[in-house]
């Protein structure tokens, strides 16, 4: 039996810790019969009643900030990488005739470059400022965006793409390590989900603008609808990417944010010292080796290569396609798809603020690859009823949740680690996006287009792989815990300490 050195005013005695556990137990019941109740929008967003004032007046700040610019920096990215969809079935494909599998090869372009600049762009990231680095790549892909209405072959739109693909590198995986480094795990999920989110709104937001441009500016100054939605793109996108040099926090111990006092600055490096998330050191060839010398990199880039390789590249909209199939017309293929992606938006931030709420990442994320194994397997047998396959492709986008809870989760297995975290996120990315740029030529290929039945089959077995890799790492996670909780609870003779053991409980 463990014994802790128990100090009060009239004696020093030695109290066994089972009778300290039961003690602390009915004190801390105790306190939260006679606790405030707790207001009704704390099931929705995080709730502390133990915050200062100042902690809470500062977490308003950063959301303001950080749930406005990541989000809007996301949803140019993913407007400027999902045109290319809408171009295709509005127009492109014939004026510039696609008719093989072009828009494979220029979707393989832009991915071929988004794994060229992943991991240099994250090393970047550990030298430069966030508020420099991130918005001038906002800005090169916005040129290059602009410069996709020029194209009169499906060659420039390759060559194009390419350099879009290595401009966009640097936002996704830089935004998951910025907001893991000013958020709790109680309060990253729904941030990181929020952030994401945006993604289906950019998605949504391209169908609405493309078949409104189709309608209104088709034709205009002699240029057919589909090159005005590239030019209303960049439009979009320019004041977002400037605005990001001057309300970018950057990080705890490098920020220069106007908004951002040095009070601020202490309070954010001691909140995030208090959940072990270390700050940046040097990145040199002895980091690298503690790096690759633990699970978390091998593991959790398996977990994202299957991620983003489950479904067809960004190009190709499966749903899109099969309603141009079926004559629907041109507005039609472009608005109805987005039923699906109000869906990812609305589960993205429903499964964020359950999974920070519970603080169990990997349940929340095998609902997701529930809900999407189901869609795949129903449009893998296809000949099913209409009024089913209307929903199995409406249902594909409840496994995007995924994504941002993963990304989360790393933030959180690598948060001792400042320089692990960073690599480990980007080497997540690039490696998700290095498979992508050959999987959908096999699995997704235009040629197979309404049915896709090899893509939806091997769809269906991914997700059988994405449970087992989930739960692999959800398991090597927790020993980590076990193993670590242990050795701090450990004395050097063996012994456990009363107030460590409470803590935990």
């Amino acid at each position: 039996m463990g014994f802790e050195e128990r100090g009060d005013a009239a004696e020093h005695s030695k109290v066994p810790v089972e009778s300290l556990v039961v003690r602390d137990s009915q004190d801390l019941e105790l306190n939260q019969k006679h606790a405030p109740k707790a207001p009704w929008w704390s099931y929705i967003w995080d709730y502390d009643p133990g915050r200062s004032h100042e902690e809470r007046v500062f977490i308003q700040k950063l959301d303001v900030f950080l749930i406005t610019m990541p989000p809007l920096g996301y949803f140019i990215k993913n407007l400027d990488q999902t045109n290319i969809s809408n171009a295709f079935v509005s127009g492109m494909k014939e004026e510039l005739s696609m008719n093989g599998n072009e828009i494979n090869l220029i979707d393989t372009a832009w991915t071929v470059g988004y794994v060229l600049g992943q991991i240099p762009s994250q090393i970047i990231l550990t030298k430069v400022r966030p508020s420099v680095w991130v918005p001038s790549c906002e800005l090169v892909w916005t040129v290059l965006t602009f410069s996709l209405a020029a194209a009169t072959t499906s060659n420039h739109v390759i060559a194009i793409r390419f350099f879009v693909g290595l401009a966009e590198s640097a936002f996704y995986p830089a935004a998951h390590t910025i907001l893991g480094s000013w958020y709790k795990p109680s309060e990253l999920g729904k941030r990181a989900c929020v952030f994401h989110a945006s993604s289906a709104a950019a998605s949504m937001f391209s169908g609405y603008l493309q078949a409104g441009v189709y309608k209104g500016l088709n034709g205009v100054h002699g240029m057919p609808g589909w090159k005005w939605l590239f030019i209303m793109d960049g439009i979009i996108s320019l004041p977002i990417c400037l605005a990001g040099y001057l309300l970018l926090p950057d990080l705890p111990e490098n920020t220069k944010a106007f908004y951002i006092t040095n009070d601020d600055r202490g309070l954010a490096q001691k909140r995030m010292a208090s959940v072990g998330r270390a700050p940046r050191g040097k990145l040199g060839w002895s980091a690298f080796k503690r790096i690759f010398g633990r699970w978390h990199i091998y593991l959790l880039s398996i977990l994202y290569i299957i991620f983003i390789n489950l479904g067809p590249s960004s190009s190709i909209n499966p749903m899109a396609i099969w309603l141009k199939t079926t004559g629907h017309s041109v507005s039609q293929i472009n608005i109805i798809p987005t039923a699906a992606s109000a869906i990812q938006l609305v589960l993205t931030v429903a499964f964020a603020i359950v999974s920070d709420a519970i603080r169990h990442r990997a349940r929340i994320m095998s609902l997701s690859t529930l809900l999407g194994g189901f869609a795949a397997l129903v449009l893998a047998i296809w000949q099913i009823p209409d009024g089913l396959k209307w929903f199995a492709f409406l249902l594909q986008k409840g496994s995007v949740p995924y994504g941002p809870l993963s990304m989360s989760w790393a933030n959180e297995i690598c948060g001792r680690d400042a320089e692990e975290r960073a690599v480990v996120i980007g080497v997540m990315n690039s490696l998700g996006y290095a498979f992508n740029a050959w999987v959908p030529l096999l699995t997704y290929p235009q040629v197979d287009a309404p049915r896709f039945r090899r893509g939806f089959v091997f769809t269906t077995v991914a997700f059988a792989a994405q449970a087992g890799i989930t739960g692999a790492v959800a398991w090597m996670y927790r020993r980590d815990q076990k193993r670590e909780l242990k050795g701090r609870n450990e004395g050097e003779d063996g012994t456990v300490t009363a107030t460590e053991e409470i803590r935990e409980l």
